[in-house]
């Protein structure tokens, strides 16, 4: 897996974005990541499924208020039967543990995270382990390895931190199917958080594959029909990105919304898993 791939796709949806008006041919944009035509448009269908132009077409303003609609009872009946749906990820058979109030205050001091980085279809991922599961997994960018590392020195201030990529590796593989077929056992995700964001994050892993739900949505389901703000700050201070999905939310208006992991990124996972949904099961 070349590094510099989720680099240039980035990019290029950065490009069709700002040009979108414009409806910019194939061969500028991929002039403008540096690639010819054909292998470009390989390169883009590879990761995000579908064609450039496709790209554009799935996450505008009206079809994510579409999708918004088809899924607004999604989360209330997940809640109710106490499981989520038929989604990949839930294969996994996640289980959470939450940090005691004690370890809470003192950020994890006694403990012991173990950390790496490693590639992944949406680039690359710094994560970090428990002896009581995955603690944190964040999408990082070029050059933001000692940004990323320094945050999560300040999260977890009173462990002990070692770098050790091959503790934190088959987790890595596991989520993202890179895994050897029959080697997945139970994730179990360490979780440090509020009470109410440890409830706005298992909320969100309910929330099936090829759905997506609104803050206020979201809000109503934890019956807090007047805490989307608050909502909307849990789910960006989520520790686990992909895994607890919180780009499946977007805004009321069908507006893609913030990321922290940046937008461009959102829109390519989000893309990838519509796509997945709505390919025949053969």
């Amino acid at each position: 897996m070349n590094p510099s791939d989720y680099a240039r796709i980035e990019k290029a949806i950065r490009y069709l974005e700002q040009h979108v008006a414009e409806r910019p041919a194939l061969n500028d944009v991929a002039g403008h990541i540096g690639l010819s035509p054909y292998h470009f448009q390989r390169l883009f269908k590879r990761w995000a499924g579908v064609s450039p132009k496709q790209f554009l077409q799935y996450l505008t303003a009206s079809r994510a208020r579409q999708l918004l609609r088809e899924s607004a009872s999604v989360l209330d009946t997940a809640l109710e039967v106490g499981m989520s749906g038929p989604g990949r990820l839930h294969d996994l058979m996640i289980s959470t543990d939450a940090v005691t109030p004690g370890e809470f205050k003192n950020a994890g001091k006694g403990l012991e995270l173990r950390y790496g980085y490693h590639e992944t279809p949406f680039g690359e991922c710094l994560a970090a382990t428990t002896p009581r599961g995955l603690c944190s997994l964040g999408f990082i960018g070029a050059d933001e390895r000692t940004w990323a590392l320094q945050a999560l020195r300040e999260r977890w201030r009173g462990a002990e931190m070692v770098e050790d990529p091959h503790a934190s590796r088959p987790v890595i593989e596991q989520i993202f199917s890179l895994a050897p077929s029959g080697s997945k056992v139970p994730l179990n995700l360490f979780l440090r958080g509020t009470n109410f964001q440890l409830k706005v994050w298992e909320a969100l892993l309910l929330i099936p594959e090829g759905a997506v739900v609104s803050y206020g949505v979201l809000a109503a389901a934890l019956d807090q029909p007047g805490a989307g703000r608050a909502v909307g700050n849990a789910v960006g201070h989520n520790p686990i990105a992909y895994l607890i999905p919180c780009h499946r939310v977007l805004r009321a208006s069908g507006n893609i919304g913030g990321y922290r992991w940046g937008e461009p990124r959102k829109k390519i996972i989000l893309t990838t898993e519509l796509v997945k949904q709505r390919e025949p099961q053969g």
